[in-house]
């Protein structure tokens, strides 16, 4: 679950991590009123989007007018917000379709000394948190991995411990932070280690964070996306959700118990179980095909999940051919045969539909498909199933 800048650094403020001062607006003049209020010479207005990339992201229809702008009077103010809100942002993230701005952060700005780069995930392969951080605030930070890796250093840390000091040490050696400002970085990480713990964050970004002219360290920047998994533990997230900057379909699949997640190819997957998705997608790239989804009905899928499920694949023009990868163990081909009977008859495939059943009651739901009215190819194994729906959809 992704939040807004706005909404990251009202969290900050809670768990002690320095930001500056904002307000957020939605209209023209309500920024012009959010510059006033801040009584500084400048302020930052910026566009409010769960993307990255948007101080060089640009608006569709006016590629002069950028996410972010700086601002040095109310009137400055009111004029970026009314270039980005309501418009298409296309950054490095969004893709060339772009997101609509429906808010902007009005920030108060600093004395900007240096820009660095910190941000926390997960590293699966050791199985704790690390804290990253690079000279190279402002800049994306897959762009610094690619070209320049060894400007990015790297402390994992204990999530029931948190960021020692002599981590901290050793960073901002690496970073080239003293004196006074080093005293400030020995606050700001581990607090920043301790709120991506405390909040159960899946990536805790700042880019850029700043070192002032007066040596505090300061967060100009907020990425913050959850863990979908440990929602339960924090049930106030439920009102930082934007629900306007979520894929449509994936919260009709949601609502409907499926995890799936849209993709940009034109062959549309219904698998059971998350492993088999994910090779049933890598199957139809080795053959040649695009997958336009990874969507997992689970072990229990019943008829109206399934019959959601391809409501919610039939309803993207880019699909021009369905996979059912299905291996019946607790949920029975004979099951998936019968509901896609019944999905055949309420939503209609106008698509060619490729179907390869396995395990339990195989051929009973084999002749159940064989009998009925619904127009299969069928398929013997996973390969057989790829080069099918490639074929069928013409790639």
């Amino acid at each position: 679950m992704k939040i807004h800048e706005y909404q990251g650094k009202e969290l900050f403020r809670q768990a002690g991590v320095p930001v500056l001062d904002g307000i957020v607006a939605t209209t023209p003049d309500e920024a012009a009123a959010a510059y006033e209020k801040l009584g500084g010479k400048i302020a930052v207005v910026k566009s409010q989007i769960h993307a990255g990339g948007r101080g060089k992201g640009t608006i569709i229809d006016n590629p002069k007018q950028h996410g972010v702008v700086l601002t040095k009077s109310a009137d400055e103010a009111r004029a970026a917000a009314e270039g980005l809100l309501g418009k298409k942002l296309v950054t490095i993230q969004t893709g060339p379709a772009g997101q609509t701005v429906n808010k902007v952060f009005v920030e108060a700005g600093c004395d900007i000394a240096r820009e660095l780069y910190l941000g926390i995930v997960l590293d699966r392969a050791v199985a704790k948190p690390v804290l990253m951080v690079s000279t190279e605030g402002g800049m994306e930070i897959e762009t610094v991995a690619e070209k320049t890796p060894e400007l990015i250093h790297k402390e994992h840390f204990d999530p029931a411990v948190g960021l020692e000091a002599y981590q901290v040490r050793k960073l901002c050696k690496k970073l080239g932070i003293s004196g006074a400002a080093a005293k400030a970085a020995a606050k700001f990480m581990p607090a920043m280690c301790r709120f991506y713990v405390d909040y159960d964050c899946e990536l805790a970004e700042v880019n850029p964070l700043v070192i002032t002219g007066d040596n505090q360290m300061i967060a100009l920047d907020a990425k913050i996306t959850f863990d979908n998994n440990a929602l339960f533990r924090h049930p106030d997230y439920t009102d930082l959700r934007d629900l306007a900057e979520e894929e449509e379909s994936e919260l009709r699949a949601g609502n409907a118990g499926l995890s799936y997640v849209k993709l940009e190819g034109n062959i549309g997957c219904l698998v059971n179980g998350a492993g088999l998705a994910m090779s049933t997608m890598d199957i139809i790239k080795y053959h040649g095909g695009q997958p336009a989804n990874f969507l997992d009905v689970g072990g229990s899928a019943n008829t109206e999940q399934v019959t959601e499920a391809f409501r919610i694949l039939l309803s993207d023009p880019n699909v021009k051919g369905v996979l059912v990868n299905i291996f019946g163990g607790i949920a029975r081909c004979t099951t998936i045969a019968g509901a896609l009977i019944e999905a055949s008859k309420t939503v209609g495939f106008d698509v060619p539909l490729v179907v390869r059943l396995e395990g339990t009651e195989v051929e009973e739901g084999r002749k159940m498909l064989a009998e009925s009215d619904v127009d299969v190819i069928n398929a013997t194994d996973i390969t057989d199933a790829a080069k099918k729906i490639v074929a069928a959809t013409g790639v």
